[in-house]
């Protein structure tokens, strides 16, 4: 596998040796400015072989021939720039070819393993869907193309395979299967990944700044799973973590603002209400299920739904994985309850007590401009 240092290639590491494979990692010096990752990687290798995990580990020096990419993640590159992992200017830290050219010496050197100890071998690699906005070359379609080229090059290459466990999850499920690894090795989880870095640019005391994009993912992302990441920043946990929140704040508003209807944003984003009978979805009768317009959090099903006669879509139920938020309202001198997505706060509607009896007496009233149907298919 391929070892950088950062957080989702250890991960990654952990959970292979807890699942009993022989791990070889193979690190790469390309010139890159946050180079202490490779320093950090080797911290982590001495840590699991003093607990009795014993991994071959090798860095491959290409600074020499990718010195000539242009990138700012290279040294002599632009500055590396600070704002959300997918914002436009993130694209400047793509470094050409980069994961092509590791892919195959990864691939090269699986070859030579299964050629002297006849065995196959997997080529695992911790790619995960948060890359995928930003890096083509994190992309499925582009390891699945990859692969089949390097087949059709090498012989005996039905003995080696890629693997991409994290290729659907994100840091937040990352970790959360690192956690659980961590757990059945009996290791300490605050000693790994404080031998991690995921900054792009860290201080000359390898500080991570957190302000760059891959800083504020990670930050958020061990927030989620009510962890303090042990990593050092250069400013204090608190004012990392809310600076990092601030961010994401602001790409999504921005993002809501590109995507959604002017009616979508009010009612969302604003907690406002479309008039009644004028929702696209009030008087829909077919079967299907109804998500969250602003991040698709599956909310209800067409068996939910009945006609309550208000003018909303009304619904007895929530499905049992929304997990709807409550909040009291007072607004416009009533007492009611608010109802809000709990993965993305967009306001829904509000909830009362009169709906049908036989299902617990409540109806969820909700704007059409709040959901996004999906009919079944046929």
């Amino acid at each position: 596998m391929a070892l950088s240092g950062g957080m989702d290639s250890t991960s990654l590491l952990l959970r292979l040796l807890a699942d009993g494979f022989t791990v070889d990692c193979l690190s790469y010096n390309y010139g890159q400015k946050h180079s202490v990752e490779l320093e950090r990687a080797q911290m982590n290798i001495q840590y699991l072989a003093e607990n009795g995990f014993i991994v071959e580990h090798k860095i491959i020096d290409l600074s020499g021939a990718m010195a000539a990419f242009d990138s700012s993640l290279i040294d002599c590159g632009a500055s590396v720039p600070e704002g959300h992992y997918e914002a436009q200017q993130m694209k400047s830290t793509v470094v050409p070819n980069r994961n092509a050219i590791f892919s195959s010496i990864l691939y090269g050197y699986a070859l030579s393993i299964s050629s002297k100890e006849d065995c196959n071998v997997e080529i695992a690699l911790g790619v995960h869907s948060g890359d995928h906005e930003i890096y083509p070359d994190c992309r499925p379609e582009f390891y699945n193309a990859l692969e089949h080229a390097f087949a059709i090059g090498n012989w005996d290459s039905e003995k080696i395979k890629f693997t991409l466990p994290y290729l659907d999850g994100d840091k937040t499920s990352i970790l959360l299967d690192a956690q659980e690894a961590i757990a059945q090795m009996n290791l300490d989880f605050d000693t790994l990944y404080r031998n991690t870095i995921t900054s792009y640019n860290p201080d000359e005391d390898g500080r991570s700044s957190g302000k760059s994009g891959a800083d504020i993912e990670r930050i958020l992302a061990f927030n989620t799973i009510g962890r303090k990441d042990p990593v050092e920043y250069q400013e204090s946990w608190e004012d990392v973590l809310q600076h990092a929140i601030q961010t994401e704040l602001q790409h999504k508003e921005d993002e809501y603002k590109q995507r959604l209807t002017e009616e979508q944003y009010y009612v969302t984003r604003q907690s406002g209400t479309e008039r009644a009978f004028t929702g696209l979805y009030w008087d829909e009768k077919r079967d299907g299920d109804y998500f969250c317009i602003c991040c698709g959090h599956l909310l209800f099903t067409a068996e939910m739904k009945y006609d309550s006669g208000c003018g909303w879509p009304s619904f007895h139920t929530e499905h049992p994985g929304a997990g709807i938020t409550r909040i009291d309202d007072f607004s416009h001198g009533m007492r009611r309850i608010e109802v809000r997505c709990s993965k993305c706060d967009a306001h829904l509607g509000h909830v009362f007590n009169d709906g049908p009896r036989l299902h617990g007496g409540e109806r969820y009233c909700i704007n059409s401009a709040s959901l996004d149907f999906e009919e079944d298919e046929q």
